[in-house]
């Protein structure tokens, strides 16, 4: 079920394809949680597992790190902020301390004979920030990214990644965002949304009324049906 500890490894919850693995599905926590954790609470949300036939999900804990916004406590997060703004610098220093350690995970699938076009990357709050970095960054060649909750800073180095693309085709990104979130306001998910819009990728963008900073049911069967599009089984090809 998990990967033990080690230099460069992270820990993971794997939850198996029911049948043939031909696909995978990075997905990665918000702040303080865990891999074990946020896939428990897509269960409760869900009164399920999410699963699928022929697409492993690999959910990674982030190394516990000092992390500002908590006045420099411990806490499982994939990078440090600053703090909590649009407005503010990237920790951009911590962010490519962990992009190798995610990339070892892709390059894990790789080995397996999953090839990078079948593999998804995305996830909550933070985790889906990290996951834009990583796609629209390093790995331009995975099959699409998604961001549930998320947004970059106004002064990204994603944005100036893609503003140097020669034309590449970039990885599709799925957004959801609670109209209600005062976390990660709505708006900061909207304006990510645009920008990278902008800069050529295929973006949709989910808006969900009434809903804070956490994942709804609405909001994952919509993710569910959008991962089946990008990644479909031998029989839906």
């Amino acid at each position: 079920m998990a990967a033990a500890w080690g230099p460069g490894v992270l820990q993971s919850c794997v939850v198996a394809p029911a049948g043939r693995h031909s696909a995978s599905l990075i997905f990665l926590h918000g702040s303080g949680d865990s891999g074990q954790g946020l896939r428990k609470w897509i269960k409760e949300v869900l009164n399920q597992d999410l699963t699928f036939q022929h697409i492993k999900i690999i959910y990674p804990t982030a190394p516990p790190r000092p992390y500002t916004p908590m006045r420099g406590g411990i806490s499982t997060v994939w990078f440090d902020r600053f703090k909590i703004s649009q407005d503010c610098p990237e920790h951009l220093e911590s962010i490519d301390e962990m992009s190798p350690l995610l990339t070892a995970l892709i390059d894990q699938e790789c080995r397996q004979g999953i090839s990078k076009s079948r593999i998804l990357v995305g996830g909550f709050s933070m985790g889906g920030c990290m996951a834009m970095h990583l796609a629209y960054r390093i790995h331009q060649d995975i099959a699409g990214v998604f961001a549930l909750s998320s947004f970059l800073n106004k002064t990204s180095a994603v944005y100036m990644a893609l503003q140097r693309n020669d034309g590449a085709v970039l990885p599709e990104l799925f957004q959801c965002h609670g109209t209600a979130d005062q976390l990660v306001l709505h708006s900061w998910g909207e304006e990510t949304n645009l920008m990278l819009k902008h800069l050529g990728v295929c973006t949709q963008f989910h808006s969900f009324s009434n809903v804070y900073h956490e994942l709804c049911k609405r909001e994952l069967e919509k993710l569910k049906s959008w991962v089946l599009t990008k990644l479909p089984g031998e029989m839906e090809k």
